[in-house]
């Protein structure tokens, strides 16, 4: 096992079910828990990072923060610590900050479904002088690329495709830490086991819980979820019904 993903804690605005995006919210209480939870479970079964890459967004570093906290607890650990805004959640456009029933409610469920989870359909997108505009965002100021108004999947897929790269090469030198986003970490999954485009709307990212790979050369061996069973089916069951009316 040399590469470990762990989606970040809970934020707030998971914890009240709006669109989030590229919007920089940061954990809930339950997120922060989630996160020492995964961090106090690596450190138990001694996966120790070298290296651990995270998002441009508060809470995917929040997390990282306390994951790494619960497995160095001397002051002198050495790791590497990476930001990459490809790594960031998808971009949800015009549709951040909104409550995702409340969107189901007026645009149909089975449209935001689509917009949540069809690999080539894109949300409406922000507009230039929109706040959620991130190519308007000082935390972007030092990117010379044109930063998305909104995305599809298969749009996320597209640019962490070299970043991926990048992570499997680090698995070369040791153990891989990556603390990302649901929509980021579902394109990397997508990429590494081939899953085919109409089976990703099936994949659910729980908060706070390690998926672990073990990566030799170009040998790909998936190793899976860490912790409790139950918990975790819990955990993917909630992600899945978050715009869902019915259920």
């Amino acid at each position: 096992m040399n590469l470990v993903f762990v989606r970040h804690g809970q934020s707030i605005w998971n914890k009240e079910n709006k669109f989030t995006g590229w919007v920089d919210v940061g954990l809930s209480q339950r997120g922060n828990n989630e996160a020492i939870e995964a961090g106090k479970l690596l450190s138990d079964i001694d996966f120790i990072p070298n290296i651990c890459y995270t998002s441009f967004l508060t809470r995917s570093k929040e997390t990282a923060l306390l994951v790494l906290s619960e497995i160095f607890t001397s002051e002198d650990a050495t790791y590497t610590k990476k930001e990459l805004w490809q790594l960031n959640e998808r971009h949800y456009g015009a549709l951040q900050g909104l409550d995702k029933l409340q969107t189901a409610n007026e645009f149909g469920e089975e449209q935001v479904h689509s917009w949540r989870r069809g690999y080539k359909t894109q949300p409406p997108l922000v507009k230039e002088d929109s706040k959620y505009n991130p190519n308007n965002d000082l935390m972007y100021e030092d990117i010379h690329e044109k930063l998305p108004l909104g995305e599809s999947l298969e749009d996320v897929v597209l640019r962490v495709k070299k970043t991926l790269d990048i992570i499997k090469s680090s698995t070369k030198e040791g153990n891989v830490l990556v603390v990302a986003h649901g929509n980021s970490i579902r394109a990397m999954i997508k990429i590494l086991e081939g899953i085919p485009d109409k089976d990703i709307v099936d994949i659910n990212i729980p908060t706070g819980i390690p998926l672990a790979f073990n990566i030799n050369d170009d040998k790909i061996t998936r190793i899976g979820y860490l912790g409790n069973v139950e918990k975790i089916k819990e955990l993917e069951k909630e992600v899945k019904l978050q715009s869902r009316l019915k259920e």
